[in-house]
């Protein structure tokens, strides 16, 4: 048996596309593992299935039975009025792009315009109120020149041992990131089998056997890349988008979703090569063609797709079912980021209105979706995060800033 990478490699070894440095190799006990355990994954989407129930309450009720408790009772107890208070806020002298909490939540990662990464260390909440004075993060490395170019996304590995970044100089760098001393061990493998602007980044990871493949999607080329981490060796070229990948989202399995600036979101199945299944952006107005998918997102089931669009529009979709629930306008600009809570009793939305809204999922989805501004930057926002455990969310801006904002405990 070969796990999901290994099954891969074999099937595309012929087809290497870019260059890059492999990373540190496994030690030796991990790679026999790496090669001879079993994949655990089982499908989670099949998007062709057809599917005649539709998301009512009483559905909703018994699907997300489960959802964490913080996630309602805080937030209701705070009153629905409250706004997030700002803990902590981290400055540059350019716009700060992107920011990702670490898997373990203990730190997060933030890349900007000035080429900079920084790492993070996540304070303890215990105790906020809306008396409380922001301050500056505790800085647990930095880099300012990581890369050529401006930093525009990042994303960590599913175990927190892996960190990529992408960039406007056609370049990713791929890390092995050491929790423990908060370093990067080694150096970082450049991958440049982009031909413009790296946009996205997300790591479709087998757990079982600590083996994880990177996809990544960009400008110019339209192209998504699958790399396998282990050799830094991209194997697999996807095509189908004739605009540029904006939003890149994977759930588990050998699926992922993407967004792009051609007004469509794809499916994608890497066991079938290709894509699965392709939606077009609904108009906001009824009428006439939609607009560019900007953020793409499904929740921890793998049953509900949201999108944000450039035209202030934000999408739900069955999956199973192959069809589109609604579409709501929660903002009055641009939505460049969107993303369900932990349990996803609540959306998360931030747009170039400067605003972060919070919308509450866990009614009838066919029926309008209340929402509440929790957080405001003085410029657009670019990027929204939720923390893996706390109600906290991480915002970048172009007001120069990244943020990290907690839920008054009184």
């Amino acid at each position: 048996m070969y796990n999901m990478a290994d099954i891969f490699r074999r099937q595309f070894h012929t087809s290497r596309i870019g260059s890059g440095r492999s990373l540190q190799p496994l030690n030796d006990r991990s790679r026999m593992e790496h090669r001879s355990s079993p994949t655990t994954h089982s499908p989670k989407l099949c998007p062709l299935h057809s599917c005649r129930r539709s998301y009512s309450s009483e559905r909703r009720s018994s699907t997300f039975k489960h959802l964490h408790g913080q996630e309602q009772n805080r937030f209701k107890a705070s009153g629905r009025n409250a706004k997030l208070i700002p803990v902590t806020r981290l400055e540059d002298g350019q716009v700060i792009r992107t920011a990702e909490f670490h898997p373990s939540g203990r730190f997060y990662a933030s890349g900007a315009n000035s080429k900079s990464l920084r790492i993070c260390a996540y304070p303890r909440l215990n105790e906020l109120s809306e008396k409380y004075e922001t301050r500056k993060p505790t800085i647990l490395m930095e880099k300012m020149k990581h890369h050529k170019g401006s930093i525009y996304c990042l994303a960590w590995n599913g175990t927190g041992d892996l960190l990529a970044t992408g960039s406007n100089d056609k370049s990713i760098k791929l890390m092995r990131f050491n929790p423990k001393s908060c370093n990067i061990e080694g150096g970082a493998a450049e991958l440049t089998m982009h031909s413009g602007t790296v946009r996205d980044l997300c790591f479709m990871d087998d757990l079982s056997n600590r083996s994880s493949l990177l996809i990544s999607g960009g400008s110019i080329d339209n192209k998504i890349f699958i790399t396998d981490c282990e050799t830094g060796i991209a194997f697999q070229t996807l095509t189908g988008h004739s605009g540029t990948i904006l939003s890149l989202y994977t759930w588990g399995g050998a699926t992922f979703v993407s967004g792009s600036h051609d007004r469509t979101i794809r499916f994608w199945d890497l066991r079938s090569r290709g894509c699965v299944n392709v939606i077009s952006a609904p108009p906001a107005s009824g009428s006439g063609p939609g607009s560019s998918v900007a953020a793409v997102c499904v929740d921890p089931s793998g049953r509900l797709l949201v999108s944000g669009h450039e035209d202030s529009t934000c999408m739900l979709y069955d999956i199973t079912g192959c069809k589109i629930i609604q579409c709501f306008q929660p903002h009055d600009a641009e939505i460049r980021t969107i993303r369900f809570s932990p349990k996803a009793h609540y959306l998360l939305t931030g747009s170039y209105d400067h605003k972060v809204i919070l919308s509450d999922l866990q009614g009838d989805l066919s029926q309008p979706i209340p929402g509440i501004v929790v957080a405001e930057h003085k410029d657009k926002i670019i990027q929204a995060r939720w923390h893996p455990t706390d109600f906290s969310i991480l915002t970048t801006s172009a007001d120069k800033s990244v943020t990290l904002w907690g839920l008054p405990t009184n």
